[in-house]
């Protein structure tokens, strides 16, 4: 299903309505002008109602070119060698909804106020960048990556600035607020598969979280980076990470609802390495522990944004179990969970490893529904993550020449068979 009107993007709106008067000016129809771009119409009429983003630069540059209009016309915050191919095979670039963040993070991020010394300006308060920051890990619980650049790419320099001019005693709150900052950005990209740059924001959260003297904040962004060396494919790092953190925690972290959210989560992510490795038993031992964590807690808890608790830990089941290949095991799991009360990014996340674990019973009408409901519910998580392009590419595959439209437009939606 399609977001209705009033949750369309208002940015996508306008685009799609400049790509409507320039076809028109020239004489073309939804379909004539949908078959030059080898699209449907059906794609066409959603991009042009603001339903259907265009984030691949080389689409852009495609309609653009079909236009006779530059891609500035059609939207004039894309850079001017939008359609500038990369070096190598992978062709034309694509639009990330994070490249600005990335292009952040690769850069100091306050070096004019070092080489300075002063702020040119009044760093607003800790109260209101916290605000901010609680912001910005809204939008990534709902999913919402694209807003998640936006506002990341103006507030982390303001925080990295601020700390370095305020009084001493007024530090230690800001670093706090940086580290959930750069874990909030850790986790958003994974979410989008960009593991190298999860790992750099996850390592600048751990510094930023000693700093703040929170040690329970430093746990939580070492399960950050857990889950950046596991898209990294270091599971040996990975295993390490988590390992060091629950043995640290164990023994000197006490029994806090907080503490018990760090240590469940952390081993949810161990359990979570075990699978990838391979190790069924150790998977298993680790879901186990979780629950019984989560036992401890007697409901859901959201410490550090890590969502812990019973509900979560059955979601983290129905994931492992499908990394196992117990595509049983993961749909019995799945049936006795209520995630209503989780995030959109938590209950998106279930519905997109039941619609794999329906992919591997070959059931390929329960998994394209699931997929759909799950990009009902966080339309990026299905654009961005590689297991749900996999898993729509496989359903494809599977339904040949019987591949119903639905199945075919979720796989344009999500690029899903480039």
């Amino acid at each position: 299903m399609k977001p209705s009107g009033k949750d369309v993007d208002p940015h996508d709106r306008v685009f799609g309505q400049r790509v409507q008067k320039f076809r028109k000016e020239l004489g073309r129809t939804q379909a004539e002008f949908a078959a030059a771009l080898g699209k449907t119409s059906s794609w066409l009429s959603q991009v042009e109602r603001g339903i259907q983003p265009v984030q691949r630069m080389d689409l852009l540059q495609q309609i653009a070119d079909e236009l006779g209009v530059s891609v500035q016309q059609l939207r004039p915050s894309a850079p001017a060698d939008s359609g500038s191919p990369v070096d190598g095979p992978g062709g034309p670039a694509l639009s990330n909804d994070l490249d600005e963040v990335r292009r952040l993070l690769s850069g100091h991020p306050a070096l004019r106020t070092l080489l300075a010394g002063a702020s040119q300006h009044q760093p607003r308060t800790v109260q209101d960048l916290q605000a901010d920051v609680g912001d910005l890990w809204d939008l990534t619980h709902a999913g919402q990556l694209a807003r998640v650049g936006v506002l990341a790419v103006e507030l982390v320099p303001e925080l990295e600035q601020a700390v370095r001019t305020v009084p001493t005693a007024q530090q230690p709150a800001l670093y706090l607020q940086i580290s959930r900052a750069y874990q909030a950005l850790s986790a958003a990209f994974v979410r989008q598969d960009e593991a190298d740059a999860a790992w750099v924001a996850a390592d600048r959260a751990i510094f930023a979280a000693e700093r703040s003297g929170d040690p329970l904040h430093v746990c939580a962004s070492v399960f950050r980076m857990v889950q950046a060396f596991v898209r990294l494919r270091s599971l040996g790092q990975a295993e390490h990470a988590a390992q060091t953190a629950i043995d640290a925690l164990r023994d000197h972290g006490g029994s806090s609802p907080e503490a018990l959210s760090a240590l469940g989560s952390l081993h949810l992510a161990l359990a979570l390495v075990r699978a990838r490795s391979g190790a069924r038993s150790g998977a298993k031992e680790e879901i186990a522990l979780a629950r019984s964590i989560a036992a401890q807690l007697g409901g859901n808890r959201n410490d550090f944004n890590l969502e812990f608790g019973p509900d979560n830990v059955e979601i983290q089941a129905v994931s492992t179990a499908v990394e196992l290949g117990d595509a049983g095991e993961a749909l019995d799991i799945g049936s006795t969970i209520d995630a209503s009360q989780l995030s959109p990014e938590r209950r998106a996340r279930l519905l997109m490893d039941l619609g794999r674990a329906h992919v591997q019973r070959r059931h390929g009408g329960e998994a394209l529904n699931c997929l759909l409901s799950a990009e009902e519910v966080a339309p990026e998580l299905i654009r961005t993550h590689q297991a749900a392009r996999s898993a729509i590419r496989e359903l494809v595959l599977i339904a040949g020449d019987h591949a119903t439209r639905d199945l075919l437009e979720l796989a344009e939606r999500a690029d899903a068979l480039a």
